[in-house]
């Protein structure tokens, strides 16, 4: 059994085993954002989230200067999550704001575009609610999430681990494009998000079957031993 859907993660074909693919095990989320935040929002046009999760991006020490400036750049404001990279603001400039811990279920249907590292449960989140991304992934899983973004359209995946004012404004320009926002709002509507729903129906409908055969055995066998008396 597998916690991903078959549009954003589709599972091989393979003939070694049987997988249902469930959807994202997600629980909802029911926390409001912080005043300081939704006074942000409102303030103007829909910021650009960045945000590379517990990435200390340690090769790449002025990302927070690199993303601000090619945020700018697209005539966007952005909203940046500190993280462990300890992202900061460049400037006192109102068109960026930091923030820390953040309900990204609530938050990222009202941002322009989600850049960060390719985590699957940032991916999913963004996914989920049809915001366009750029990832840009650094180890482990996170470069198949950002091919997986890239070839469903719904966003860019970053060529290097390190961005830079060029290769994120690249980026940029594809994430925030009109299209891949349609498209994005698209593949949303098939992304399923009961997937620990159907995990668990799926587990007690499996245990159910188990149980109707392994009674159907002991009867028989129960009935045999009657049969032949010592």
């Amino acid at each position: 059994m597998a916690g991903v859907g078959p549009i954003l993660s589709p599972w091989p074909p393979t003939d070694c085993l049987e997988v249902v693919q469930t959807g994202a095990w997600t629980l909802p989320d029911a926390r409001s954002l912080a005043v300081e935040l939704e006074a942000f929002l409102e303030a103007g046009s829909p910021p650009v989230y960045v945000g590379f999760g517990s990435m200390a991006m340690q090769a790449a020490p002025d990302a927070a200067r690199a993303v601000i400036e090619a945020v700018r750049a697209q005539g966007r404001r952005t909203l940046l999550a500190r993280g462990w990279a300890e992202l900061a603001a460049i400037d006192d400039q109102d068109d960026c704001f930091v923030i820390d811990e953040v309900n990204q279920q609530v938050l990222f249907p009202r941002v322009a575009a989600v850049v960060h590292h390719g985590g699957a449960g940032t991916t999913t989140a963004a996914a989920q609610v049809g915001a366009p991304q750029l990832v840009v992934p650094q180890v482990a899983d996170q470069p198949y999430w950002a091919g997986r973004v890239a070839d469903l359209g719904i966003g860019a995946a970053h060529d290097r681990c390190v961005p830079t004012f060029e290769s994120l404004s690249a980026g940029l320009r594809t994430a925030l494009a009109p299209e891949t926002r349609a498209r994005a709002a698209g593949i949303a509507g098939t992304i399923r998000t009961d997937g620990a729903t159907v995990a668990a129906e799926t587990l007690i409908t499996a245990i159910r079957g188990k149980g109707q055969e392994g009674s159907g055995r002991r009867s028989t066998s129960y009935s045999g031993l009657r049969s032949h008396p010592l």
